[in-house]
């Protein structure tokens, strides 16, 4: 018999990461409690065109959850300073404004993705900074 988890994580690979997305799960008293997929961006990995060949990955591997953890949320965790929010952006001229409508777009652009694929599924997105980090 399947154990039903809470949640469905979404976060970045960045080794950096690491330590500030597993505070904020802990803060949220779901440790223990949740499936991950870690992908370079989180959100921007499975949106922007840039990472398409990753895309039907992460929606496989949600579906998967979905199955077998009975999950009923997906919480996207992305951070300030993201080298895939860069190379999404083409290398171009990049400041903070620009990063954030990055993470917003890659936010909306699942949301909308996600109410087509899985509509019962509830989403909540949160973008940490990486200060203090390490």
């Amino acid at each position: 018999m399947s154990k039903k988890y809470e949640a469905m994580v979404l976060s970045c690979m960045d080794p950096r990461f690491q330590k500030p997305v597993h505070k904020y799960l802990k803060e949220k008293k779901l440790t223990g409690k949740f499936s991950a997929f870690t992908i370079a961006g989180g959100s921007i990995g499975v949106t922007n065109e840039k990472f398409k060949k990753w895309h039907s990955t992460f929606w496989e591997n949600l579906e998967t959850s979905i199955k077998l953890h009975k999950i009923n949320k997906l919480i996207v965790v992305n951070h300030k300073d993201c080298g895939a929010a860069k190379i999404a952006n083409n290398n171009k001229k990049f400041n903070s404004s620009i990063e954030n409508r990055i993470h917003k777009n890659s936010f909306n652009k699942l949301k909308k993705n996600l109410k087509k694929q899985f509509p019962k599924i509830k989403v909540s997105f949160k973008v940490l900074s990486l200060k203090n980090a390490i």
